[in-house]
This record gives C-alpha cells, structure tokens and sequence, in this order.
C-alpha cells in the first residue's frame, strides 16, 4: 500500500514530510487538503519528487506533533487516527483527511489549497464561494445551554476512551476537545457541546427530544393499524446498537437445501441495512426539531427516513460519487466506536451489497424535508420461493444443527440420524441423538421405528 500511494511522488492528494517537522507545516498541508477533497500526509518520508523511507523511530512524539498541527487549525480538524505503515522494516505515520468536510479551515487567518504539490493562498473569489458551499461552523460543535459536564456519562466516556487506547486514555477530556465533542471557555473550563451531548449524554431525551428513533414493523405493503412499533431515546451509539439489533430480529430469514449443504438467506443484506441505519443516524439534520428517524418494515420494502435534505453539493444524482458530512464530530466518534465507516456514505457499499443478494438497486428521494432510503426484497420473497423461513425456529433457541435437521425435513419429508450426521460430519453420534431427542420433546417432529430403521418425521 505505501509504495503504491508514493509511487509518483507528491501531488495535489499526496504530502511526504521526514520525522522532524515543524508541526505548523503540517497544520497548514492539512488546512489545504481539508479546503479541497482531501488527501494524505505521509511522516517518515524524504524528497518530494523521489519519496524516500526514511521511517519514524518516536512513533508517540510523532502522532502528539501531528494530533497538535490538527488542533492548529481554525476550526480545529477531526480526522481519523493515525495509521502505522511499514515498508522494508520502516515505519511511517499516514494521517489522512477526508474529502467532503462541512467547514472552510484557516492557519492563523491564511486559508489555503492545495495546488499539485504546494499549499497556495485561495483567491478571494474562489474563498467566497467556498464559504458560500460550507457555510460556517456547524451545529454541532456549538455549546448548548443549560448543559454541564455533569450532564455527560462518565461510564459511556471511559469506554469510548479504552477503545482509542494511548492517544486518549492519558488525557480524556483533552482528546474529546480535539474530537469536536467539549469546547473551552475564557478560563479553559470544558463544556460540552452539541456533539458531545448527542454521544454521551445521560439527559438525551431531556435535551434533544428531536433525537430519536422510531421503528416499525407493518403486517403489509402499507401502513395500517396492526404493526410493532418501537421509540429509541438515547445517545446515537446506543440508538445504532440497539435498533441494528431489532432490526435483525425483526427480518425474515430462512435456508433452503443444495446438496447437503445448507444455504442461509436473510429479507435484505444485513450490511447494506446496517450502511441505511448508521447514514441516517450520522448524518441527519439534528437541527430540525419536533421530527426523529423513521424506519418503516413493510413485507416487501424496508424505508429509513431521516430529517434534513442532503448536504452541501450532494446530490441524488451524484450521492454514489460525492462527499460531504453534515456532522463532522458524530461521524468521527462514530467511526472511532467502529459503527460506521469514516471515508464516506457507504452509498457505493450499500448498492454492491444489493446486487449481491440478487435486490433491485436502493432508492433514494429527497422530501420536502428529509432523505428518504428504500431497500425492495422484490424477488427474495419466503412465499414464491423454495427458501424455509428459519426465523420462528431461530427464535425457540435451536442450534443451527437443529435448524439444519428442520430445513432437510422440510423438503426431503424424513431424516435419519445418518442424514444428520452427513449434514454436521465433524460432530459426534451422541450429539446428534441429543439434538433429534430434543427436537423431539418440544414437539417439532416425531420418531418412527426403533433402532436401524429409525427415522423422524416432521409433526
């Protein structure tokens, strides 16, 4: 990977700087790749033209020099963690900016951009437009009222922290304030901000009610009174976790039999449900109040709508392409928690995963005042297929062997414990009886014949 992304040398997306380096030098090639569409810092590199290994011997100084140039800028940059590459035997640091941040950044007043291989003043017509596109400082990173550091989870805050590890766990509060999540005021007192609050506060549905997330499960292809409904009013990684969790219990899954082996089938991808959920929770509007997340189950679609239309120039047209985060913060932390990828939408990811599975491709819609996603199970139906909804039977505790022996009655009619044991070979003879004797006494199938001629059938 390194000698791929140095074979030819600096450019427009690309920066080398040796181990010793003046972190303001850095903070202004970061400004410049922020200001444009991103791009990579590379330390332990010599030569611009012929990038050299030279290696970074204090990795620890090295990323403490690079987390301050970051710090630097104005607003202060929230990029993902260093990575460590090595190259004949020779470590370096690759500090990476994403490409679609919500700001217009500035060293010291100069704002720059990146021009082939040199950072270089923008011009004040090409400046304007740019705030014109990115507009200021986002939403986020604004201290809320009436909001103290009490009101955050200490808990939710360690464990976020033992995640990062050593850039974090010697100074907590200081790595939140880089990350976008505490502000600073006159006498360096740390307070939250909106950022901070969403990700781990302990009063979210006191402060933020516009912050939830409601699922729903319909009996049919539209709403009607008979569903299963559920509100999430919690801090998002939570909200994530827990409504990836009903939203996985809550899809049909089934098997069906090639050969002996068993082929499992879930109503969508549950990746490219997860890329639908995660988007949503990390890039919705959070200033439109009195409207939550809305994620609709219908028998032949799934719909995740989210308040806020799209951001800066995305577009439907090019949402697949381009790049651009609302909330710069809440996708880093997020990113950090390991619940959503940092470089970009996930919209290519989302769309590969359907054609996978065999699924017509995701639509997306804007509204009068939001962003609509449908995933169709068109195609995928339990009903006019061969695939057995295994659901019911996962949901009763069975064991895939026992799910496994199901599926087989199902279309071959009777079992045997040989057929069985042809279906888990590496299993032993007395858990396959224990398995089939289980089956069994919770009344699922019946045993004919004794000994040899032994065989179940479904009940």
């Amino acid at each position: 990977m390194l000698e791929q992304l140095l074979e030819n040398g600096e450019s427009e997306m690309l920066a080398c700087f040796r181990e010793r380096f003046r972190p303001e030098d850095l903070a202004e090639t970061l400004v410049a790749f922020a200001n444009g569409n991103g791009g990579s810092a590379v330390i332990g590199i010599s030569g611009r033209v012929r990038p050299k290994v030279e290696g970074v011997q204090d990795i620890q100084a090295a990323e403490e020099a690079a987390l301050e140039a970051a710090l630097a800028c104005t607003p202060p940059l929230v990029l993902p963690l260093p990575q460590q590459l090595t190259s004949n035997q020779q470590t370096v640091l690759l500090i990476e900016v994403p490409p679609g941040l919500p700001n217009v950044y500035s060293l010291h007043g100069k704002y720059l951009r990146r021009e082939g291989p040199s950072n270089a003043p923008i011009p004040p017509n090409a400046l304007r437009q740019l705030l014109i596109e990115r507009g200021e400082v986002g939403w986020e990173r604004v201290r809320p009222e009436n909001v103290a550091m009490g009101d955050l989870s200490e808990m939710k805050i360690q464990s976020y922290v033992a995640r990062i590890g050593p850039p974090a766990d010697g100074d907590p509060l200081g790595w939140l304030y880089r990350r976008g999540c505490l502000t600073r005021d006159n006498q360096a007192v740390y307070q939250p901000t909106n950022a901070g609050m969403l990700l781990f506060s302990i009063t979210t549905e006191r402060d933020y009610p516009q912050c939830e997330l409601t699922l729903v499960r319909y009996t049919g292809n539209e709403m009607s009174d008979e569903f299963e409904r559920v509100d999430i009013r919690t801090t998002l990684p939570d909200q994530v976790r827990r409504a990836e969790l009903w939203l996985g219990e809550h899809m049909r899954r089934g098997s069906r039999m090639v050969g002996l082996e068993r082929e499992d089938w879930t109503e969508y991808p549950p990746a490219a449900v997860r890329e639908a959920l995660v988007n949503a929770v990390a890039h919705r509007d959070y200033t439109v109040r009195g409207e939550g997340i809305r994620i609709a189950m219908f028998v032949d679609r799934l719909e995740v709508y989210s308040p806020g239309r799209l951001p800066g120039h995305v577009t439907i047209d090019n949402i697949a392409a381009e790049r651009f985060s609302r909330n710069e913060t809440l996708v880093q932390v997020l990113a950090d928690l390991g619940l959503i990828e940092r470089l970009g939408y996930g919209i290519d990811r989302m769309q590969r995963q359907m054609a996978d599975a065999g699924l017509p491709p995701p639509e997306f819609r804007e509204t009068a005042a939001g962003f609509l996603v449908t995933l169709r199970n068109k195609g995928m139906n339990v009903a006019n297929t061969s695939i057995i909804d295994t659901a019911k039977w996962e949901a009763l505790g069975l064991n895939e062997r026992q799910i496994g022996a199901l599926v087989f009655l199902t279309e071959n009619r009777r079992i045997t414990n040989r057929d069985l044991q042809d279906l888990s070979p590496d299993v032993s003879p007395e858990t396959i009886r224990r398995d089939l004797s289980d089956l069994v006494d919770r009344g699922l199938i019946l045993k004919i014949g004794q000994k040899r001629a032994t065989y179940y059938i479904l009940r």
